[in-house]
């Protein structure tokens, strides 16, 4: 047997380590000393973390390399020994995390001139993360008691690794309390306004960038801990200065002050997206056309503070930051779109979604929606503005009704009754089936001053005559028909029916009449096309000897249709109700949809075998006819 046989081999690490001088560089060239470093080889682990080995690796780790090493392995060590510390074994963590010289070795890196070396960098992010999340309380104490450590984090913002090091100060710190109280650390150092400091035109477009990343990424961590921490527990001071309105005109000063940039704009505009984000129906994918109900929160601060620079924001529209030709897959492009507009459109789109009134309002003053649908069509073939586009129009046509505003008492995203708020002031509950806003005004707005269904008219009149002339189908015309269709939509049934349709009869005859043609014939004709229809096992033919048998399994789709309601389920609440059956009802239509379409298929094998008066003898002479198979090869 097998276990007769010594098949055990020693590793060459404990080969090495039976000598008296073996080195750590020796070690390190070994291919299986990671492998057995995380299986907690003893005397392995005994030997690394000796006083000389550790300051060896840590030294590994945050000293440049020579130069005149060959490229392909002159990071070879310090990625080994980066591996090594971070290898989460307890012996290893617990002597870096508890000798104070080690820290201030991995600490003094900081202090080095920028720009760092990122493969350092990261190797140096990577170890104090991992000593954040295993030895806490101390690097938190030992972290905290340098004063100069933040500003030297934001020195090297450049350095995307800082970037994760700040983030991982936030998310990684168990438990509640301790991290309630680095927190607050880290807003006494004033972390976000020094952040938002760095957004600004006369600073580097790297640095600019990670800031607004760090950011953004400080909003959703903060928003997504606070989802699930307990009502009793202290809110988080970082959010909570992000989300007041004075934080917000900071930035928005630092965007728009001086000569204007698009790094500038953009980065701060990311991080205005950030804040008005919404909380999504993952897997859903046209929200505005599905109905579903959702609701979420904004904070009013956040409004009250841009809704002074939407003029600035118009002004980008009309006069972005200069920018070159480009060529493009269909010509020059004289003057591009830029960045900055796009995110722009992006933002308008996020602030209609709010249906604040003052700010719905000011945009109709500002005619921003008009400016936007004269750049849908002027750039037809940049489809990301085009989506924006998409969106404010769906927006305006999803404002509810004054009739249909919410009662007292709305339920949060939790499903949780809303909090009261006594002050009248602060977070503003927006609910997207029962807005506070008179949705009168944009909507008027939408049709009368933008001429909306004049310009879809126009547009694909002037695509057809193109076309026509064997020119090439614009690349808006998919957008627009969307936005066409719904717009008929909510003629049928939506929530400015009555509005739409009064629009709709102000038209003047000869345009309401172009309108009534174009829906009934061009675009129930496109829509036609652009549906898929679902394969039927009748209309299928194949090459086989099975052309003329019928499929036995049931063709209708009342089970795909119960299974797709099935899986959604999770997202609206009153699922059972609406739908009619539970988990274990829907799993039984499962099973006897199953054993019919089984029961079905054995008779119809069945039948072919018992059916005499078809049997016929396979080497009888026969004449061929091939006028039936070419029918037949013409049919499929």
């Amino acid at each position: 047997m097998f276990w007769k046989f010594d098949l055990h081999t020693t590793s060459h690490i404990d080969q090495l380590l039976d000598r008296e001088d073996v080195t750590l560089r020796e070690l390190m060239e070994e291919d299986d000393v990671l492998q057995e470093c995380k299986a907690q080889n003893r005397r392995l682990l005994l030997f690394l973390s000796q006083d000389h080995c550790m300051q060896e690796l840590v030294s590994l780790i945050t000293t440049e390399p020579p130069a005149d090493l060959e490229e392909r392995s002159r990071f070879k060590f310090p990625n080994i020994a980066c591996e090594l510390l971070t290898s989460d074994v307890s012996i290893i963590n617990d002597k870096l995390g508890g000798e104070e010289s080690l820290l201030e070795m991995l600490y003094r890196f900081l202090e080095q001139d920028p720009p760092l070396n990122p493969l350092l960098a990261s190797f140096f992010s990577k170890t104090i993360g991992n000593l954040i999340a295993r030895k806490t309380e101390q690097v938190i104490t030992f972290l905290k008691k340098k004063e100069g450590f933040i500003g030297l984090v934001l020195k090297h913002i450049d350095a995307s690794a800082m970037m994760d090091l700040l983030l991982r100060l936030i998310s990684c710190v168990e438990p509640a309390p301790l991290r309630q109280e680095v927190l607050h650390w880290l807003n006494e150092e004033k972390l976000v306004q020094r952040l938002t400091e760095l957004i600004h035109t006369g600073k580097d477009e790297e640095r600019q960038s990670n800031a607004s990343q760090t950011l953004c990424d400080i909003i959703r961590l903060s928003r997504d801990q606070a989802n699930q921490m307990q009502e009793n527990m202290e809110a988080d001071p970082l959010l909570a200065v992000l989300e007041s309105q004075e934080s917000v005109a900071g930035l928005l000063k630092n965007m728009f002050e001086g000569e204007r940039s698009e790094a500038s704009i953009v980065n701060g505009t990311q991080v205005l997206l950030t804040l008005l984000e919404t909380r999504r129906l993952e897997g859903l994918m046209d929200l505005y056309s599905q109905g579903y109900e959702r609701s979420y929160t904004v904070n009013s601060s956040i409004l009250n503070a841009i809704e002074p620079h939407l003029k600035d924001f118009q002004q980008l529209l009309l006069d972005p930051p200069k920018k070159s030709a480009i060529l493009t897959t269909v010509g020059v492009l004289e003057q591009p779109l830029g960045n900055a507009r796009l995110h722009v459109a992006r933002l308008v789109a996020a602030l209609l979604q709010t249906s604040a009134p003052s700010i719905c309002q000011e945009l109709c003053n500002l005619s921003t929606m008009d400016l936007l649908l004269d750049l849908f069509f002027k750039y037809s073939w940049n489809n990301f503005l085009h989506f924006q586009v998409e969106l404010c129009v769906a927006a305006i046509l999803n404002h509810p009704s004054s009739e249909e505003r919410p009662s007292p008492g709305l339920q949060n995203h939790d499903g949780k009754p809303a909090a009261s708020n006594p002050e009248g002031e602060g977070e503003v509950e927006v609910v997207e089936t029962g807005r506070t806003s008179d949705p009168q005004t944009s909507i008027h707005n939408l049709f009368q001053k933008c001429q909306l269904v004049q310009r879809i008219l126009d547009a694909w009149e002037e695509n057809d005559k193109i076309q026509a002339e064997g020119g090439t189908r614009r690349g808006n015309m998919g957008h627009l028909t969307r936005i066409s269709n719904m717009v008929v939509q909510n003629l049928e049934k939506g929530p400015v029916q009555a509005q739409i349709t009064d629009l709709i009869k102000e038209l003047p005859e000869d345009c309401r009449g172009r309108w009534e043609s174009f829906v009934d014939e061009t675009l129930r004709e496109t829509n036609r096309r652009n549906t898929v229809e679902l394969v039927s096992t009748h209309n299928m033919h194949s090459s086989s000897e099975d052309d003329d048998m019928e499929s036995p399994f049931p063709n209708d789709l009342s089970l795909q249709q119960a299974f797709s309601d099935y899986q959604i389920q999770q997202m609206t609440a009153n699922f059972v109700d609406q739908f009619g059956f539970n988990d274990e009802e829907f799993m039984c239509v499962c099973a006897q949809a199953n054993a019919a379409a089984f029961e079905a298929c054995c008779k119809e094998r069945i039948r072919q075998f018992d059916d005499a008066e078809e049997e016929e003898d396979i080497w009888e002479e026969k004449e061929m006819n091939y006028a039936t198979q070419a029918k037949s090869r013409t049919s499929f």
